[in-house]
């Protein structure tokens, strides 16, 4: 047995809470310096190469998801919550050691940084099933929380003392984040739920990441619940990864902007996570909360692509925020089909194929940017500005990357449509072999 610092009380939905906040702050802390540190690093090619760095660790986390997921169900989520807080959190203090190393470290701690896969299905075990739509809701706010202000105090960090100690506060609070999941985070999973000893084997089955796509295929429901969350994240990934680029390139806003933007969307997403996801699952349902949201980040996006004044931007930030329900709808409905000693696994599955596209959607959209000519050109360090541009304004306008990532919703929305109300139960029986023992959300690892 692997010991374990002793902890007291009883599992909450408030820990996972706090374990998300306080992970996303600190990275919310840097994204005034990470756009700098970006581009002096890469001053060639700024947007393929975030691309590929985001690229890399999105396809890292999709490959490690399933066996960080199955191997929770087995041993428990703490001893798995504090790996994956610490690797996501290590990239952090190298920012001023070496740049390079930073980002290095961004791309391969995508093996562990699958926190949100951990964190739901802790949930999941301390949560009823009518429970878990506002409980996961909840968990979504918190990382829009985080980012409220948390950009902005690190912007005002950034230009009134320097970059250094930005990265300094937003190191002291991932330790304080580490420290909080070893000493105060108690198990959720119950004693009875996991094997006793750590020698217990994991097959290789429960950690091929290619093995939920193999089996997807086995329930139409779970098929359809996949394609839409693959349909739906890889443009969200891609647009997650280079946004703030771009409203700082071609929109042109300075740091202050951005950060006063974050906030206002970050306000705006905890109020439809937390107040209207709750509201439209009571009175419209889960399937049709999935597709309300869906509906939001096609008109965001279509609205992004083309779009070109600042005020736009605004506009179309809110109805980003109103999407935003639409993770914790999808969470929700995968968690109601799911038997109680899986929920590692359904949410290592939904992390896996988001991890997926958090692979191919920023490399995706750094390729676009590259093919239409978009880069980043030298900022004026005290506005953030561009000082000079050498492109024509309708050569660097980037609506294509946005125009295609509606498509991909559209047809996420179509297929959403054909997901049924009420899924059969046979997902929970099967029994007729054992090779063939159940559908995907049974075995196999959001």
């Amino acid at each position: 047995m692997l010991p374990k610092p002793q902890t007291t009380g009883r599992a909450k939905v408030s820990h996972a809470v706090v374990v998300i906040f306080l992970e996303f702050f600190a990275w919310g802390l840097l994204t005034t310096p990470m756009l700098t540190v970006l581009h002096e690093t890469f001053p060639q090619h700024t947007f393929l190469m975030n691309g590929l760095i985001q690229g890399v660790k999105g396809l890292l986390s999709f490959l490690s998801a399933p066996l960080i997921g199955a191997l929770s169900d087995v041993w428990g989520r703490k001893s798995f919550l504090l790996v994956t807080v610490f690797f996501t959190c290590a990239p952090i203090p190298l920012m001023r050691i070496s740049p390079w190393w930073h980002f290095a470290m961004i791309s391969v701690s995508g093996v562990f940084a699958v926190t949100f896969s951990v964190i739901f299905a802790y949930v999941a075990d301390i949560t009823e099933e009518h429970e878990r739509s506002t409980a996961y809701g909840l968990v979504s706010a918190t990382f829009a929380a985080s980012l409220v202000t948390s950009p902005a105090i690190g912007a005002y960090l950034s230009a009134n003392y320097g970059d250094s100690l930005v990265v300094l506060v937003a190191t002291i609070i991932a330790v304080v984040d580490i420290a909080f999941v070893l000493l105060v985070v108690p198990e959720s999973l119950p004693d009875k739920m996991r094997l006793m000893s750590w020698g217990s084997p994991i097959s290789w089955e429960q950690a091929d990441p290619f093995a939920s796509l193999r089996r997807v295929g086995k329930d139409p429901t779970v098929l359809l619940i996949c394609v839409t969350v693959f349909l739906s994240y890889l443009p969200e990934a891609g647009q997650y990864s280079s946004f703030f680029l771009y409203l700082r390139q071609v929109i042109e806003f300075s740091p202050a902007t951005i950060a006063a933007f974050i906030a206002m969307v970050g306000i705006l997403s905890i109020i439809a996570q937390t107040l209207l996801l709750t509201y439209f699952m009571r009175t419209i349902g889960n399937k049709n909360t999935v597709l309300l949201g869906l509906g939001f980040q096609l008109f965001q996006l279509a609205w992004y692509g083309f779009g070109s004044e600042p005020w736009m931007m605004w506009a179309a930030g809110t109805v980003a925020a109103m999407s935003s329900i639409t993770f914790p709808a999808v969470s929700a409905l995968v968690s109601r089909i799911a038997a109680s000693d899986q929920q590692g696994c359904v949410q290592g599955m939904i992390t896996g194929i988001r991890g997926l596209c958090n692979g191919l959607g920023p490399a995706l959209y750094g390729f676009i940017f590259f093919l239409f000519n978009v880069e980043l050109n030298e900022l004026d360090p005290m506005t953030g500005r561009n000082k000079s541009t050498s492109q024509e304004p309708s050569e660097t306008i980037p609506g294509p990357p946005f125009l295609f990532g509606a498509c991909l919703v559209l047809l996420a929305l179509l297929v959403a449509i054909f997901i049924p109300d009420h899924h059969s139960m046979a997902v929970k029986t099967y029994t007729d072999t054992e090779e063939d023992i159940e559908p995907l959300l049974q075995d196999s690892s959001m």
